[in-house]
C-alpha cells in the first residue's frame, strides 16, 4: 500500500466513521490501515490505555504463565555511534538542524519469543506486528476526543534514584532547550491542524518503571480545537503531522536528510507511529521502545536527540541505558563495544 492509498482509505473509513488499526513507518514506505475487528487476523495484537479505558484485542487469559526474561545486548561500539554523531554535531554547526534524534540499532538475543514478551511487558502503549516487531512505547503521538487534539512530547531524562534526581532534570540546560524545541515544534505542528493551540502544561516530571531501576522524565501537554466532521480527514490530517516531531527534530525537512546521512539505513516501523482510529476518538504513539526481527537476529532500536551542547559519551551511555525490558523479573547483559 503507498502512503497516498492509506491516506484515502482512512479518510474513507473515517467518513464511515468505521474504527480501524494503523501502523505507519517512519519512511512511510509500508504503511498498514485494516479494520480494527480485523487486525488479530491481520496478525496484529494491541494493548493500548486511552484514558481510563483498556484497549485489547485478546482476552487476559489468551496470555501465557509469565516467565523470567533475559536480554543479552552486544551495542554498537562507542567509535562507531561517535562517527554518526559528528556527523550530527556538523550539521548542527552548519545551522542545518539545532535538534536531531540519532538512533542505532543493538543486536539482542532474547530469552524468549515476541508472544511471550508482548504479553508480560508493562506499557501504556503495546503493539505486536508478527514476524516484524514488538513495541512497549511510554509516548504518546496525538489523543483526539471531543473534538479537541491532544499531544504529550516527552524529552529528558535521568535516573530517578540520584540524589535531588527532580530538580538535576529541571535545571539541566542541554535537556531544558532541547524540551524547548520540542514543544514548539509540536505546537506548530498541532496548528496546522486545529485552531486555539495552547501549551496545557509545560515540563511536569514523571516516573516510569524499567527493569533496571525507575527513570523520571519530562513531559509537556498541547492541545487544540479541531473541526466538526475532522473524521472524514483523519488520514490526511496524520499525514500533515508526521513524522512525529518528539523523534525527528527541527526543521524537519532538513532534519530528515541529516538523519538518513547520519543513521545511514531507513528505521521502518521504529519510530513511526501507530494506533486506533474509535469512530468518535482517536489514540496513537510513537513506537519506541522497540524490538524488530530481521531474518534470525533482532535488534533493539533507541536513541536519543541532540543539540549543539551534547555530549557524545553521555548520549551514547543514553541509548545503552533505553536497551531495556519493560518486563518483571527480567535480567539483561551488554557486551561493550561488540559491534563496530
Amino acid at each position: 500500500m503507498t502512503f497516498e492509498h492509506f491516506i484515502q482509505q482512512a479518510n474513507v473509513f473515517g467518513k464511515q466513521r468505521a474504527p480501524f488499526l494503523f501502523v505507519i513507518d517512519f519512511e512511510q514506505q509500508k504503511p498498514l490501515i485494516v479494520p480494527l475487528a480485523q487486525a488479530k487476523s491481520a496478525g496484529v495484537l494491541y494493548d493500548i490505555t486511552f484514558g481510563q479505558q483498556r484497549l485489547r484485542n485478546f482476552a487476559p487469559t489468551d496470555a501465557p504463565s509469565p516467565l523470567p526474561i533475559t536480554l543479552q545486548a552486544r551495542p554498537p561500539s562507542f567509535g562507531h555511534y561517535h562517527q554518526a554523531f559528528d556527523h550530527v554535531q556538523r550539521a548542527l554547526q552548519h545551522g542545518d538542524t539545532y535538534l536531531l534524534n540519532l538512533t542505532c540499532p543493538t543486536p539482542i538475543t532474547l530469552g524468549t519469543n515476541f508472544e511471550q514478551l508482548f504479553y508480560q511487558g508493562q506499557a501504556k502503549y503495546k503493539i505486536w506486528l508478527k514476524d516484524a516487531f514488538v513495541c512497549f512505547s511510554p509516548e504518546c503521538f496525538v489523543e483526539i476526543h471531543h473534538n479537541q487534539i491532544h499531544t504529550y512530547p516527552m524529552k529528558g531524562t535521568i535516573a530517578a534514584n540520584l540524589a535531588n534526581a527532580e530538580q538535576q532534570l529541571l535545571d539541566n540546560i542541554k535537556e531544558k532547550q532541547e524540551h524547548y524545541t520540542i514543544v514548539d515544534l509540536l505546537r506548530n505542528d498541532l496548528a496546522m491542524v486545529a485552531t486555539h493551540v495552547k501549551v496545557d502544561r509545560f515540563r511536569y516530571v514523571d516516573s516510569v518503571t524499567t527493569h533496571h531501576g525507575d527513570i523520571l522524565q519530562t513531559s509537556s501537554h498541547i492541545k487544540g480545537k479541531l473541526e466538526q466532521n475532522w473524521q472524514a480527514r483523519i488520514g490526511t490530517l496524520l499525514a500533515t503531522l508526521l513524522p512525529a516531531g518528539s523523534i525527528c527534530g527541527a526543521p524537519k525537512q532538513k532534519t530528515l536528510e541529516v538523519i538518513r546521512q547520519a543513521e545511514g539505513q531507513p528505521r521502518g516501523y521504529y519510530t513511526g507511529v501507530f494506533g486506533l482510529f474509535l469512530g468518535e476518538a482517536l489514540v496513537s504513539a510513537v513506537a519506541i521502545r522497540y524490538i524488530e526481527q530481521q531474518g534470525e537476529q533482532l535488534y533493539f532500536r533507541s536513541g536519543g536527540g541532540i543539540t549543539a551542547l551534547s555530549d557524545a559519551k553521555q548520549e551514547y551511555d543514553e541509548l545503552l541505558k533505553k536497551v531495556y525490558l519493560p518486563v518483571a523479573n527480567s535480567a539483561r547483559s551488554l557486551t561493550d563495544g561488540a559491534v563496530s
